[in-house]
């Protein structure tokens, strides 16, 4: 077992590259088996499914070179994620050093909710094939809360509690695909 990481330990590893653009996506209980096969489309007509999405709030995406003991950050989404209905792009950036050591390579997610006081994070264990001379990613650590000693700053959602929100703002996906978070 570990933490952080939710105490689960090591799992499969999932190769990635320096550059690579991972298009998360976010799943909800009440999705249905072909919502989970194809990204569900949102119009005026559609009928929404619920989602525990409490009004938005940030995700940070990280790597981890030392199997979660620091960050990297490497996107983040302000006020309106998650949101099951949308796509969020995050890139591994272009000049990422390698990380092939067992156990210790980590992709990361973190959420903090807007309304209601909760922080959750889930990982994936990774091998990453980073660019040649690369570098670590600059050592911005993600938000953390409710721990003593860290800081507090949390982002106001985007008002839809479990409905679904306008999705990624595009400015920040623009700073994400080029490393300005």
């Amino acid at each position: 077992m570990r933490y952080p990481c939710g105490g689960y330990p090591p799992g499969p590893v999932t190769k990635m590259k320096a550059g690579q653009v991972i298009d998360v996506r976010f799943y909800a209980s009440a999705m249905k088996s072909n919502d989970l096969k194809k990204q569900p489309k949102l119009s005026k007509s559609t009928k929404q499914f619920a989602q525990a999405r409490h009004g938005g709030g940030m995700c940070e995406f990280s790597l981890s070179y030392d199997g979660g003991k620091s960050y990297r950050l490497i996107g983040r989404y302000s006020k309106t994620c998650p949101d099951s209905y949308y796509t969020w792009p995050v890139r591994i950036p272009k000049n990422a050093k390698s990380c092939t050591k067992k156990n210790q390579c980590l992709f990361v997610w973190t959420w903090t909710a807007a309304v209601v006081p909760q922080f959750y994070m889930n990982c994936a264990d990774i091998q990453l094939s980073g660019a040649k001379n690369g570098v670590y990613p600059p050592r911005k650590g993600i938000q953390v809360y409710n721990i003593k000693g860290h800081k507090k700053k949390v982002f106001p959602g985007d008002g839809q509690k479990h409905k679904a929100g306008p999705g990624p703002n595009k400015k920040e996906i623009n700073n994400n695909m080029n490393d300005r978070f």
